[in-house]
């Protein structure tokens, strides 16, 4: 296959999103679900410090404390008795048990942060070698999961290890160097640097095919790193064509990243990344491999104006949410619920924080520019979403927490602001479609989660088709979150003002 006919593939993957994307919506619910490990934690150490008569010194030192930034009057007086009173604060809180908790689910938050991340890789690939062969992506993600996960960490470690051996000979070298002479040192580095470089952008070549080998060829991880090595030796015109699509997908995501930078556009940019970026070039580099297997066969594409898939996209997304909205009024009421009280619990425990840490809208409306508030609130709300929905496939879990947690944040800051009514007025526009649509998202990760271990044992094709529902409902979502986005930049922090 020809790199351009590999390119022209992966184009057309993309244009059947729901069987596709489903998989590429894990790689943001994987913070999601590895922040339910710190919060456990933080929620553990409270009841800690409660029990042990502690939470009540802290309550009253937070009372009595200004905790605001260190004084910049450059007094060392004021800065030491700043430091002193913070010094007090940590005494109390941070005692061997509540370190130990926390740094147990600190552990736990990397471990699963390493897990999930090579299920997610394992998934996202085996859909791509899917759609390759015109198959239902959604069930080949499911089940290479299961199948591929730990063939593409082995992978993913033995990259890891060379990486540090690498890395660790050069510096080892260069300080043995430098303790015998400083001139020395630097002679080794000019010579030892680029050697290193190379010897990385080596290794990273060869591993980039090493996780598709996995899941083409169906092998342990020392086959996959073999597989990858002979495809690039025996490919390198595609192999070179793959590292400059993928150089140049990275640089354009750069400039986009620059370009809307003046306009809050970092969350666009994530959203670009996970839903075109990284199916892209999976699909690209699966498609020149499998060719080299002779096991891909892309499908056709679709014969519709974009146009018309796109209107057809759009109705479809607004039809499956309304329809699940109608089917599981107990799930959007339970993740309401959560939401609430997370709202309750934001709200008790800053309540100490009211006088010391004061936040105000009017502070962070300052300089307020609507189309880059439109861009960002957008696209980091429809972000929040679809990872909440997403998430919910580790037993629910996690969309549980996420909607706590939200509701958390919004629960101190409304107890922490200084002028109630102002911060009212600003939520109610967008907040009347921002917050239902987020609450639709929390109950999308409960029916999930439920699905998923209903099906956990059995086949694949129920969990698949809610998948799919998933993406047509996160769609739809998007168009609310889109239209709240649109208040919140341009009327929500103006209406008010003559009255307020």
């Amino acid at each position: 296959m020809k790199p351009s006919t590999a390119i022209r593939a992966a184009t057309v993957a993309l244009q059947r999103p729901s069987e596709l994307l489903p998989a590429y919506f894990l790689a943001p619910a994987i913070p999601v679900v590895v922040r339910v490990f710190p919060v456990v934690g933080l929620a553990v150490t409270y009841l800690y410090l409660s029990t042990a008569g502690r939470l009540a010194d802290l309550r009253a030192a937070l009372s009595n404390t200004d905790l605001g930034p260190p004084p910049q009057n450059g007094d060392p007086a004021a800065v030491e008795a700043w430091m002193a009173d913070v010094q007090s604060i940590l005494e109390i809180a941070m005692t061997p048990t509540t370190l130990a908790i926390l740094g147990v689910s600190l552990l736990l938050a990397v471990v699963a942060a390493v897990v999930l991340s090579v299920v997610a890789t394992a998934a996202q690939l085996s859909a791509s070698y899917a759609r390759l062969r015109d198959e239902r992506g959604s069930v080949a993600a499911i089940r290479g999961a299961k199948r591929h996960w730990l063939s593409v960490f082995g992978v993913r470690l033995i990259e890891a290890v060379l990486w540090v051996v690498i890395v660790g000979t050069v510096a080892g070298a260069l300080a043995a160097a430098v303790s015998v002479s400083t001139l020395l040192g630097g002679l080794l580095a000019l010579v030892v640097a680029p050697v290193a470089m190379l010897a990385l952008v080596a290794v990273r070549a060869v591993f980039a095919f090493a996780p598709v080998a996995v899941v083409v060829d169906d092998i342990g991880p020392l086959d996959a790193i073999r597989g990858g090595w002979g495809f690039v030796r025996s490919n390198p015109i595609s192999a070179l064509v793959y590292y400059g699509v993928s150089v140049a997908s990275l640089f354009v995501l750069g400039s986009l990243a620059g370009a809307l930078a003046f306009l809050g556009g970092a969350p666009l940019v994530g959203v670009v990344g996970f839903t075109v970026v990284s199916p892209f070039l999976d699909v690209t580099k699966t498609a020149l491999y499998g060719d080299a297997r002779g096991s891909v066969a892309p499908p056709d594409p679709p014969t519709a104006a974009l146009g018309d898939r796109l209107r057809a996209g759009l109705r479809r997304g607004w039809r499956e949410t309304m329809t699940f909205v109608r089917s599981a009024p107990l799930l959007h009421v339970a993740s309401a619920g959560f939401a609430l009280v997370g709202g309750a619990v934001g709200w008790t425990l800053a309540a100490p924080l009211a006088a010391s840490v004061p936040s105000s809208i009017s502070a962070r409306l300052a300089g307020h520019n609507p189309v880059a508030a439109t861009v960002e609130f957008g696209a980091n709300n429809w972000t929040v979403a679809v990872s909440t929905g997403f998430a919910g496939l580790a037993l629910a879990v996690p969309a549980a927490v996420s909607m706590f947690f939200n509701g958390a944040i919004i629960g101190a800051l409304a107890r922490t602001e200084e002028a109630p009514l102002e911060l009212l007025a600003f939520v109610v526009p967008h907040g009347v479609i921002e917050l239902p649509a987020l609450v639709i998202t929390g109950a999308l990760g409960l029916h999930l989660g439920a699905v998923g271990w209903r099906t956990r044992f059995g086949t694949q094709s129920p969990l698949a088709d809610e998948l799919e529902r998933a993406f047509w409902v996160c769609v739809g979502v998007g168009i609310l979150l889109s239209v709240a986005g649109l208040i919140e930049g341009f009327v929500s922090p103006y209406y008010y003002r003559p009255f307020l």
